[in-house]
């Protein structure tokens, strides 16, 4: 399959380039407040939800706050430093630990639900990706997979980072790594929809949303 291995070629999120991130991200704070009720309303009371790259850590903030038990993996480790610090601040009891998306340092039935966001297109292994939010869930547990979309309009691009408000210079770095590279490595919705049958999900929701989609998977 052409798209079950690729190179990374995404924004190297250490040191400064992960600092940089979470001081971006947090003009999203309440987007990561909405997706965190969201899935609060999903998950069972107190369940265990696993976030897959988290990055700076703010949705597992949020799901920390709303009495689940959180534990997050990500490839880089200063974001790790980055969120256990953000977790910290906040006074919440989230874990945050350094590990590989496409092989998850989680037992195998262990969690209620998986979420992951804004990170996909840049695994290198993205089926099997797929395959390990499968194994670590128990039967019956919510994956959520949400990211860019291939067929999204730079106007809709242009609205999200207006909206979030940053000065020009951040404006401009971010329109050009949407315009150069993020877009390039979004994938369309059917290909989507093919991988996650081929990690083992018998039938994905696949929802287009204004600059990506949400992917919805049942074990």
């Amino acid at each position: 399959m052409a798209s079950s291995v690729k190179a990374y070629k995404g924004l190297g999120m250490e040191g400064g380039m992960a600092r940089w991130y979470d001081k971006i991200t947090r003009r999203d704070m309440p987007e990561f407040a909405r997706l965190a009720a969201r899935i609060g309303a999903i998950a069972p009371p107190a369940g265990s939800v696993l976030e897959i790259a988290p990055g700076p850590g703010f949705l597992s903030v949020e799901l920390a706050k709303r009495g689940l038990d959180v534990c997050a993996v990500d490839i880089s480790k200063t974001f790790v430093d980055i969120a256990r610090r953000n977790a910290a601040a906040a006074r919440v009891n989230a874990r945050f630990e350094f590990g590989d998306a496409a092989a998850l340092p989680v037992a195998d039935a262990s969690v209620d639900f998986v979420v992951c966001r804004a990170a996909f297109k840049n695994f290198s292994q993205p089926v099997k990706a797929l395959g390990e939010m499968r194994r670590v869930l128990r039967p019956g547990g919510t994956a959520l997979l949400i990211d860019m979309r291939r067929d999204v309009s730079m106007a809709a691009v242009t609205d999200y980072v207006d909206g979030l408000g940053v000065g020009l210079l951040n404006r401009w770095f971010m329109m050009f790594a949407f315009r150069t590279m993020l877009i390039k490595r979004a994938y369309p919705l059917e290909e989507i929809r093919r991988m996650a049958i081929d990690a083992g999900w018998a039938a994905p929701r696949i929802e287009a949303t204004p600059i990506g989609f949400e992917a919805w998977m049942t074990k």
